[in-house]
């Protein structure tokens, strides 16, 4: 009977605009789950990324909610490259390339958004190749998390990066397979017409898709 059909589990995916989180939200399409997203504008020097964002969640046609938390700006100024013009943007990893504990305050907002929809399950792009070098990319923390958010709202909430343990490569190879619209996704740590081609983000995005032997649909400045 049509009145006996269960309907879809509601899920919330973090939505930057890049290839990770477009490939999450995608792999839960496919899943069965009923997907939300969420995107952040932390004022980060790289806003056109939420306009992907959006490009991507209308090719899924679900629905997709922005969150101003702009004013984070003023705690990051003097801390980050991603945020702060005054400070060097580099081609390889270096400390100011973190944003201190950014999946935790958009995870805590999510949980929030996601409790007021009826969504139990909360995804986001974290991968393997981050692991290294980003403590909120990794496995103990987000199940640490997990645990602090159904502590604190008493609901059954789990929390996962369905890529946690594979490296960007294969995350392309897998976004392939999936149909994800990789040219509507943006990883450039700054705003422009095209990819920089030199920040550290577009220099990972290069060799990911080279090691997935995938043609990179790409405009780069260099």
């Amino acid at each position: 009977m049509v009145g006996d059909v269960k309907p879809a589990e509601k899920c919330v995916v973090i939505l930057s605009g890049g290839p990770d989180s477009a490939t999450a939200a995608y792999w839960a399409k496919d899943q069965g789950l009923d997907v939300h997203a969420i995107t952040f504008n932390y004022g980060q020097r790289a806003a056109i990324e939420i306009e992907y964002a959006a490009k991507v969640a209308e090719r899924l046609e679900i629905q997709h909610k922005v969150v101003d938390l702009s004013s984070l700006k003023e705690i990051f100024a003097g801390v980050t490259s991603l945020i702060d013009p005054s400070i060097p943007m580099t081609s390889s990893f270096s400390p100011p390339i973190i944003v201190p504990f950014r999946n935790g305050i958009f995870l805590a907002a999510t949980v929030a958004y996601s409790s007021s929809i009826g969504a139990t399950r909360i995804l986001y792009g974290a991968q393997g190749s981050d692991e290294p070098f980003y403590p909120d990319c990794r496995r103990e923390f987000y199940k640490a998390f997990e645990k602090a958010a159904r502590l604190g709202t008493e609901q059954e909430f789990v929390v996962e990066a369905p890529f946690g343990d594979i490296p960007k490569s294969e995350i392309i190879r897998r976004g392939r397979e999936l149909g994800v619209p990789f040219h509507l996704t943006w990883s450039c740590y700054l705003s422009g017409p095209r990819h920089c081609g030199r920040c550290e983000s577009c220099v990972n995005r290069k060799r990911a898709f080279e090691e997935a032997g995938i043609p990179d649909p790409t405009e780069y400045m260099e």
